[in-house]
């Protein structure tokens, strides 16, 4: 079998399948929030810019690798059809050994919403199905709030959402005002050194 050219086709929003278990609801909010300001062709405009990259896997079915925030906003706003660009055809092989390759690839991040490792058949079939992960809307405020540079390594936000995890409460998180200023505070200690994006201690 050989790999597809990178190409794009169109398909239904409902059939693809996620690679991850969970997401911010913040940042789908906020996708939301942009999609209804646009008129109908600048949404047609953003759709045709934003391909999700896939991985075709067993019994013909694509996996999106990225764009997860995107794919719940546009079904919450019962978008149909989206674009898919086909980065490897990996249809040929078994479930397990699909799932081998993906995590090989870091193509998959098989954690729930608790940051716990789960077996791959746990993410979700659907992207309307994805979790909420509080700490990973924390995550993208920090980012956004310039706690840590955004960084290409594959779920890097879902590290920092786990490193908040380990440094302000469930109680704490349910005020976001009072928990981004305790993330930006802690991002910039050298403990998170090992995180992507990190941007050096504070003075």
């Amino acid at each position: 079998m050989h790999p597809l050219h990178h190409h794009v086709i169109k398909a239904n929003l409902q059939d693809i399948k996620p690679t991850q278990v969970s997401i911010g609801y913040i940042e789908v909010s906020k996708k939301r929030a942009e999609w209804k300001k646009l008129s109908k062709k600048q949404r047609n405009a953003l759709l045709d810019d934003h391909w999700f990259p896939s991985i075709l896997g067993p019994k013909n079915e694509y996996y999106i690798i990225d764009h997860h925030h995107l794919g719940m906003a546009l079904h919450l706003e019962q978008q149909v059809e989206v674009n898919l660009t086909v980065l490897k055809d990996l249809s040929w092989l078994d479930k397990d050994t699909f799932w081998r390759v993906m995590e090989f690839h870091q193509w998959v991040h098989p954690f729930n919403e608790r940051g716990q490792r789960v077996a791959f058949s746990d993410i979700p079939t659907s992207v309307a199905k994805l979790k909420d992960d509080p700490y990973r809307s924390l995550a993208g405020l920090a980012r956004d709030a310039g706690a840590f540079a955004k960084d290409l390594t594959p779920f890097s936000e879902f590290l920092w959402a786990d490193f908040f995890r380990s440094k302000i409460s469930k109680k704490s998180i349910s005020d976001l005002n009072e928990s981004l200023k305790l993330a930006i505070k802690v991002a910039k200690n050298k403990e998170a050194s090992y995180l992507p994006g990190w941007a050096g201690k504070s003075n």
